[in-house]
């Protein structure tokens, strides 16, 4: 005789209680629940159980008066949330099951029909999506606002002398504007990545159900227009377990980190003493418990050691697919918190660069201009100046070599020479040689596109801000 079956447990956890025989033990719960973080999806989630809803009503699925009572009941759901009243459930595992128990509370069957034609898988992989597509746009924006502030500063700065470098030694001239706009320029193209990233974010899951699809007569198109994406995820396998979207963004977001802590370095370096080319503003710094002298540059420390956490975001998430087969898989469950705390921490990050590079950075002039003559900035100059008078670059590249070295032994730059000790070097040498060894002169001279002199600096300023100008 078969075993009888169990009476159905109302206390049982979740959408499934019908299938087991036990309840899933606390720890259990603690161990497999998300709605903790996963919350903050209330929102897409609730957009996207309404789409759902409405194209259900429209291909005969739900009843009219089923559809005015989801829609009555989310709205309700939408206000307990906004103003704190919802009560969340770690019994319910996550956001979805928390809102749908909620909605069938509120207007019984209506709320328990809903989830016709979907899982959790397509539902989940949706509300990620129009959640990151909302993050990609409110970043975007952050970058302009950062990239603006930079252009500001670059502008006001267009024609300050500073020395360049390279292995972080003295190189040729250059100007702080121009050094600025390096930073705007990866800037721009950390810009260019989320746009692009975000055209394949923009696209609809649901629908997939939980791997296969559905039977039902469902319009995908419609809920794509309604919720505002740009397309069909086309197999319904791929749709439920592809998490490459947020891989991408999370590696663009890795990007941008890696773009500020490389500025937060340097801003670190210019207001050491031994720089001394800037000072920040107090509110981004802090002092020692112990040194009563100390000013530390706290904010762009944290910007260097916050880029590390978001890398290990990217890392986590590439270690959490790399061995998933298809489809879904409960391992996916971790890849929000991983996402969400690379989101929050570029927020963070661009909201704190911006207020510092807007208002609380000043330039020591001067003392960047005195660097730029150590370290014999201009030697390269010298051998263009040659090399324009016919000698072979070559024999220019030695000949100012042995020039510097002499230089070098009595204390002194290229330009302090007389003309006699230049010319033993090189006969060719004339006294107009001297206007081509001034750092004005030398970064006059790079006026190209793209080089340091200060009117092709405020050439690419003007060019970048149409740009931002863009809608």
């Amino acid at each position: 005789m078969a075993d009888p079956v169990p009476p159905r447990n109302p206390s049982l956890q979740g959408g499934w209680s019908g299938r087991f025989s036990e309840p899933v033990s606390d720890l259990v719960k603690r161990y497999t629940a998300s709605v903790a973080f996963d919350r903050r999806l209330a929102a897409v989630d609730i957009a996207g159980s309404i789409a759902h809803a409405r194209m259900l009503t429209e291909v005969g699925v739900l009843a009219p008066a089923d559809l005015e009572a989801i829609e009555r009941g989310m709205e309700t759901i939408r206000g307990e949330i906004g103003r704190g009243e919802f009560e969340w459930s770690l019994d319910l595992e996550d956001v979805h099951l928390n809102i749908e128990r909620r909605l069938t509370t509120l207007v019984g069957d209506a709320g328990k029909r809903l989830h016709t034609a979907r899982s959790r898988n397509d539902q989940v992989a949706t509300d990620i999506r129009l959640w990151l597509r909302g993050e990609i746009d409110s970043l975007s924006a952050q970058l302009a606002g950062l990239r603006r502030a930079l252009l500001d500063v670059a502008a006001e700065h267009a024609a300050t002398i500073m020395p360049g470098f390279t292995h972080l030694q003295v190189a040729q001239p250059v100007t702080f504007g121009h050094h600025l706009l390096a930073y705007e320029a990866m800037l721009a193209r950390d810009m260019e990545r989320f746009v692009d990233c975000r055209r394949r974010v923009n696209r609809l899951p649901l629908g997939s159900a939980a791997l296969a699809g559905t039977s039902f007569p469902i319009d995908r198109d419609r809920v794509a227009r309604e919720l505002g994406f740009e397309g069909l995820c086309t197999n319904s396998l791929d749709a439920v377990s592809d998490r490459d979207f947020a891989l991408e963004f999370t590696a663009a977001a890795a990007l941008v980190m890696l773009h500020l802590s490389r500025f937060a370095e340097e801003l670190i370096l210019w207001m050491s003493p031994r720089f001394a080319f800037i000072a920040l503003a107090d509110r981004f710094c802090t002092g020692s418990s112990i040194m009563p002298q100390k000013k530390n540059p706290d904010v762009p420390e944290l910007v260097r050691g916050k880029t590390g956490r978001v890398v290990g975001d990217l890392v986590g998430l590439l270690m959490l697919m790399k061995g998933q087969p298809l489809a879904y898989n409960k391992d996916n469950q971790e890849d929000k918190e991983p996402l969400f705390d690379a989101v929050d921490t570029l927020a963070d990050t661009l909201a704190v660069m911006t207020d510092l590079v807007a208002g609380g950075i000043r330039v020591d002039a001067a003392r960047m201009r005195a660097a730029a003559s150590e370290g014999f900035a201009t030697a390269t100059d010298l051998a263009d100046y040659l090399v324009k008078q016919g000698t072979p670059f070559r024999d220019a590249h030695e000949a100012v070599a042995r020039a510097v070295r002499h230089a070098e032994t009595k204390g002194v730059d290229l330009a302090d020479l007389p003309l006699p000790e230049l010319q033993a070097f090189a006969p060719g040498i004339g006294a107009d040689v001297f206007a081509v060894l001034t750092l004005d002169g030398s970064v006059a001279s790079r006026a190209h596109p793209g080089g340091t002199a200060p009117a092709q600096v405020r050439a690419a300023i003007d060019a970048a801000r149409a740009t931002l100008k863009d809608p």
